[in-house]
């Protein structure tokens, strides 16, 4: 197999991702969890640039990595001045990064145009640059930015911008696709060419994602001699992205025979990205390739009973191949094999009262034309199953509740200071309790109220906590009576869990899927009142 070098550049071409702000803790974690992961280089950032970037290279070089080897990054140095003098340069040396990585123009119109310099000074510049971060003993990745932009424009002189690194000693010269504009036919003519010109040379490749082609394109250059790959966690980076890391990995590894992380780490793909979403304050979108919550989710009637006899149809790889799981959506266009695989991964054995399931499935589907949706309400979808098969006994039964929303000052919608409080009344078997609630909003004070009203009756709710609230209005053309449909998340330590509600009151949806939070959180635990 063929050994693929991995290059991070989450931490500082991923910050540059609108949004993202990683904090110095932030950036140790994530060195540590990649290092664990089997990446090979990640760049830390800019040297010197801010103190944020000062102390990561203090505090990163105190970590006992067991693989990873850390990259500071920077820039040849200036027009007219000796690399032996130029401040960015000492900057890096002075980071001890054993890696150390400089982005040089290789285009003629940026070397003009930008740099405001000659073509020559720009060759001097690379060459020396290089082979003064080589003689302090670094093993050094030149950048070759706007490469593909400037084989483009001008063949004759982008290599001889990559072969002035070449030959000043650079360990690993990574041709930038910088626009993210290049198509992978164009980028696999290149990095080809270049590998003709420069035998011998360990080349790498970095792209962006703005055509869409990011991924296609570093696959592409890895066919055409490649042997490092850039890219970020979940492509985050500056504009659309950067090409995502862990797709090109599992594409390598899984689809083209190459060794990146090994089969062991792969089986963490998906957790890795999660904790970089997670540490990003981003969420990794549900569709994404292999990691995403989608990835391996199935919803038509006919994919469910095609999967479970023949798998490989409709999907391209095991999903525990990368740490991801197997799903199966109930919806109106599920039948009734996705229904009984997916019951069987709430723990229901659905296929032992086959005389049910039909009926089940009708009620799934005229509730779905109600407004409700299942898919990521398995909470809410458990319960219904538990009822029909008779197995479902409500751990408490609501009087009634009330809310009320206390507004002090009229300062228009930023308003900081209006407060909600609800009022419940709650019976758990023949005793009867009263609760109220505070919160920001309505839905957070029937929260606070109702788990006031049932703790002491179930501990467990003491350690359930609501992480998200979604709310969807089905048909806005009618207005105030539109049907709203109300989404919620809550997690404990034994895992998470979505629940759903509908009504014309968004009141009321959003307390139908607070009830089956509470409900379904207990039924997974099996707790009996105190």
């Amino acid at each position: 197999m063929d050994r693929i070098l991995t290059y991070d550049s989450t931490l500082r071409d991923g910050e540059q991702c609108e949004g993202v702000s990683l904090s110095l803790e932030d950036k140790l974690r994530i060195v540590a969890r990649l290092d664990e992961f089997g990446i090979d280089f990640i760049e830390g950032g800019f040297p010197a640039s801010n103190p944020k970037d000062i102390a990561f290279f203090q505090r990163v070089r105190t970590m006992s990595l067991k693989h990873a080897q850390v990259a500071a990054f920077g820039s040849t140095c200036k027009k007219g001045v000796a690399a032996a003098d130029d401040q960015g340069l000492a900057d890096l040396l002075a980071s001890k990064a054993p890696v150390v990585t400089i982005v040089g123009k290789t285009w003629d119109e940026q070397v003009t145009r930008a740099l405001l310099t000659t073509l020559e000074e720009n060759l001097r510049m690379i060459g020396d640059s290089v082979a003064h971060l080589k003689g302090h003993g670094r093993r050094v990745v030149f950048d070759a930015e706007h490469f593909f932009d400037g084989y483009k424009a001008n063949a004759d002189y982008a290599m001889a911008c990559v072969r002035a690194a070449s030959e000043a000693g650079a360990d690993s010269i990574d041709l930038c696709e910088t626009n993210g504009g290049a198509l992978p036919h164009e980028v696999g003519e290149i990095v080809a060419a270049v590998a003709a010109a420069l035998p011998g040379q360990q080349l790498g490749i970095h792209c962006h994602n703005d055509s869409g082609c990011a991924v296609a394109n570093t696959l592409a250059a890895v066919r055409a001699g490649a042997t490092q790959v850039q890219g970020t966690v979940n492509g985050f980076g500056e504009r659309v992205g950067n090409t995502d890391l862990l797709t090109v990995v599992a594409d390598l590894e899984l689809k083209m025979g190459c060794t990146c992380v090994g089969e062991d780490n792969l089986r963490d793909l998906t957790s890795v990205s999660q904790f970089v979403a997670e540490a990003c304050n981003l969420s990794v979108p549900a569709h994404h390739p292999y990691t995403g919550a989608s990835a391996f989710a199935h919803k038509g009637g006919l994919h469910a009973s095609a999967i479970a006899r023949f798998p490989e149809a409709y999907e391209h790889t095991r999903p525990e191949s990368v740490g991801n799981v197997q799903r199966m959506l109930v919806s109106e266009l599920a039948g009734k094999a996705s229904l009984v695989a997916k019951a069987r991964g709430l723990g229901i054995r659905l296929d032992e009262h086959p005389e049910k399931t039909q009926a089940i499935l009708d009620d799934i589907k005229a509730r779905e034309a109600l407004g409700y949706s299942y898919e990521t309400a398995d909470g809410s979808l458990a319960l219904l199953l538990q009822s029909h098969l008779g197995a479902y006994r409500p751990h408490f039964t609501l009087e009634s509740f009330r809310v009320i929303v206390d507004d002090h000052e009229d300062t228009g919608a930023l308003a900081k200071d209006a407060m909600s409080e609800a009022t419940i009344k709650i019976h758990v078997g023949d005793r009867r309790f009263v609760a109220t609630g505070e919160g920001a909003g309505p839905v957070g004070a029937l929260d606070n109220a109702l788990r006031m009203a049932i703790v002491a009756f179930y501990p467990p709710v003491a350690d359930m906590e609501l992480v998200d609230y979604k709310v969807r209005i089905l048909d806005e053309n009618v207005g105030t009576d539109a049907i709203t449909r109300v989404l919620i998340t809550t997690r404990d330590k034994h895992g998470s869990w979505g629940t759903v509600g509908v009504s014309e009151n968004i009141i009321e949806a959003s307390w139908n899927a607070l009830v089956d939070s509470i409900e379904y959180g207990l039924m997974r635990i099996e707790a009996p009142p105190s």
